[in-house]
Parts: structure tokens; C-alpha cells; sequence
């Protein structure tokens, strides 16, 4: 959902962008709603989300990485700085699974270490 998102370079809601991927590919059930959640507190969150992963890379920006590492971090970042209920080490635990099976041979360790810093920033109230 995503990367279709990103691909119409986020041209179209990502409610949009999240209907047609439901509509072409099977999701399980179980996991619609909170799908739907994650989505809904980006789109409503984007520029605090994006905002705090910039201050937490040194010498990258978002713009210069994979589509799926951006991804990955949008959606980790979103989990910890949004989601309450959600225990941030468990959005970082899993944003590295996602990074070990979709992203580059460095993906893994780079999003442990962007999501980490963005954990102790939400923890401190920086950023």
C-alpha cells in the first residue's frame, strides 16, 4: 500500500492508496482494522512523523533512501510516535523484520538505529 502510494509519488490519499490494495490483494481479516489505523494516523501525523525521522538520521535524508527503507521507517516511526498501545521496542523489533526480508543487505541495522533514536526521542519528548 505503500509503495503504490509512494509510486504515484503520494498523489492520491493513502485511504485511497489502502482501498485499492485491499481490493487487489488478500488481507487477512484480522488485521484490517489496524491496518486501517496505521494508515489513518500517518496520513493525519506525516509531517511529525517525517519531521522527527529526519532529526534522527545524520547525513541522510529521507528522500535519498529505497522506497522500502522510507517505508519501513515511515510505518515504525508511526507505530511508536502514534500508537500508545503499541510498545515501541515491539514497532522497532518488527520494522527490522520487514527490513531483514524486503530491504537492502544494510536496511536492517539502519532502521534499528533510525527507529531507536526516534524511541528515545519519543521517550524524552524531543524532537
Amino acid at each position: 500500500m505503500h509503495y503504490r502510494w509512494e509510486a504515484l509519488q503520494g498523489s492520491d490519499a493513502l485511504a485511497d492508496a489502502l482501498a485499492v490494495t485491499m481490493e487487489e490483494r488478500t488481507v487477512a481479516p484480522a488485521r484490517v482494522r489496524y491496518l486501517r489505523r496505521l494508515v489513518c494516523a500517518f496520513a493525519e501525523n506525516r509531517d511529525r512523523v517525517e519531521e522527527t525521522i529526519a532529526a534522527c538520521m545524520d547525513n541522510w535524508r529521507l528522500e535519498r533512501l529505497s522506497v522500502m527503507d522510507r517505508g519501513i521507517l515511515r510505518l515504525g516511526a508511526t507505530e511508536i510516535l502514534c500508537l500508545a498501545d503499541l510498545p515501541g521496542k515491539v514497532a522497532i523489533q518488527e520494522a527490522v523484520r520487514l527490513a531483514e526480508r524486503y530491504g537492502g543487505a544494510e536496511s536492517p541495522r539502519f532502521v534499528n538505529g533510525v527507529l531507536d533514536a526516534v524511541y528515545h526521542a519519543a521517550r524524552s519528548g524531543g524532537r
